[in-house]
């Protein structure tokens, strides 16, 4: 019976702690990013030694929110162009990006979205990613769409 008491109380100690290792959760938007109200452009999760940046789906929308460009190639220059604006509110770059979702209304033009995806991301580690095509976004004018998760050591 004292072993079980001890293991109780060493698991409830370790317990404790360990919660402790995951301190907040913070949301942030960017002034250089359209923002849609009721919305958050991003969250970052407290890991410890790391922060994780969770981004919302971004689109091909300047500040004002207007459409920027009408093929994949510049649309998806203006959606990294949002990207990079988040991600340096928490000090890091698209070469910070561990995985990204892409949604795109014509698979073919994929060739497009990689060259300009790889003047942002860590080519020699690229991050994992998800590619679907979907039949629409939130506008018939919307081409693509692209949610992204970087990581950061926390300073």
């Amino acid at each position: 019976m004292k072993k079980v008491l001890i293991l109780v109380f060493t698991e409830i100690f370790l317990f404790s702690f360990g919660q402790k290792k995951m301190n907040s959760v913070e949301y942030k938007n960017s002034a250089e990013v359209f923002t849609i109200k009721g919305l958050s452009q991003s969250t970052s999760i407290d890991c410890g030694n790391s922060k994780m940046i969770l981004l919302s789906g971004q689109v091909p929308l300047d500040a004002a929110g207007n459409l920027v460009g009408n093929d994949v190639e510049k649309q998806t220059q203006q959606v990294f162009k949002n990207i990079e604006s988040i991600l340096k509110e928490y000090g890091a770059t698209g070469k910070d990006i561990v995985k990204l979702g892409i949604f795109i209304t014509d698979i073919s033009r994929t060739p497009d979205f990689r060259k300009i995806r790889d003047l942002y991301i860590n080519l020699q580690n690229p991050p994992v990613s998800s590619l679907v095509e979907v039949s629409r976004l939130f506008r018939d004018d919307v081409l693509i769409e692209v949610e992204a998760t970087a990581v950061i050591k926390n300073k």
